[in-house]
């Protein structure tokens, strides 16, 4: 099955996309409601779908799939974090506490766009692209979604939809030489999308160690940058899943990223494989396209960008510790 949202003029609609159709979900569920009711009862949905009320795919226009509950962002692929580093941190590596656990960093679910945004930017000068496969949670019955094990998070995995971590890489490094994840460097937008693939759906594409080795391809402005198969992530999707879990909770539209696929899965990593520059960071008008086998893709216009107000340096401060 494949979820999406979609505006029809000034409505929203919910529902399954079916062929080159959208048909809205029985009785005027939202997505949100059926991540809540399982994939279970959402294959019973799909059976009572009403196709008198299907409508083109090509009349409307898609949204994000969902309005994420929180998105978690993995760094799960090792070629990745090789390249990338260099770009980043001044050096390539991988340190050996990547291959200890699955780490991910928190991002803004309020700044999620859909595919065929025009995306505007903040006042960067190395504007990138993150290709990633990303998981959103679905509920389970009987399970409160807290600290599973990785079977247990495996049934948790409604489907999959194609993740774009927007990046301006110069913000990234500055704020990450102060020892916390990227922030400002990634908050400003994130693209969710086509729709949501069950999970099902990707079974096939599941290898012996249960990795799904799916193709995942960049393109910018019709040139092919970076390929990978999704399978050479360091943990399956269920252990991601897991670890998100781990004392903690995973909920219902929750959206967890693989991290950006590696050979070329974002502009960074080739900067600092290549020591340069090359290929250019983006600029407004460049056209992004990332593509996952067996699941879709998002295209989006980088937009101009958008002046912030200044920020004030921190003040130097006496210590003091009376009044």
């Amino acid at each position: 099955m494949r979820i999406a949202r979609w505006a029809d003029g000034a409505d929203v609609g919910e529902g399954f996309v079916v062929g080159d159709e959208v048909v809205p979900f029985p009785d005027g569920l939202r997505v949100a409601e059926v991540l809540a009711q399982g994939l279970s009862a959402a294959a019973a949905l799909f059976e009572r779908r009403d196709r008198s009320a299907a409508r083109p795919l090509a009349e409307v226009r898609l949204l994000a799939p969902l309005v994420p509950a929180s998105i978690r962002d993995f760094v799960a692929f090792e070629e990745h974090v090789e390249g990338v580093s260099a770009s980043v941190d001044g050096k390539s590596e991988v340190v050996p506490e990547w291959y200890e656990a699955p780490t991910f960093y928190f991002t803004n679910p309020h700044t999620v766009r859909a595919t065929g945004d025009v995306v505007a930017i903040p006042e960067t000068q190395r504007l990138d692209v993150e290709l990633e496969l990303a998981v959103v949670i679905g509920a389970v019955p009987g399970s409160t979604g807290e600290n599973l094990d990785a079977a247990a998070a495996a049934s948790h995995i409604f489907g999959y939809t194609v993740m774009n971590d927007w990046s301006a890489r110069d913000l990234q490094s500055r704020e990450m030489k102060v020892r916390l994840g990227p922030a400002k460097g990634k908050d400003f937008a994130m693209t969710l999308g086509p729709w949501i693939v069950t999970a099902d759906e990707l079974e096939p594409y599941l290898d012996d160690d249960g990795f799904l080795a799916v193709r995942a391809e960049l393109f910018i402005n019709g040139e092919l940058i970076g390929h990978d198969l999704v399978s050479n992530m360091g943990w399956p999707f269920p252990e991601l899943v897991a670890y998100a879990a781990r004392n903690s909770v995973v909920v219902p539209g929750d959206v967890l990223g693989s991290g950006t696929v590696g050979n070329g899965g974002c502009l960074g990593e080739l900067w600092g494989r290549r020591g340069g520059l090359d290929p250019r960071p983006l600029e407004p008008g460049d056209e992004v396209r990332l593509v996952i086998e067996g699941v879709g893709e998002i295209v989006n216009v980088v937009g101009e960008r958008v002046a912030a107000p200044s920020v004030a340096r921190a003040r130097g401060r006496s210590r003091a510790r009376a009044r």
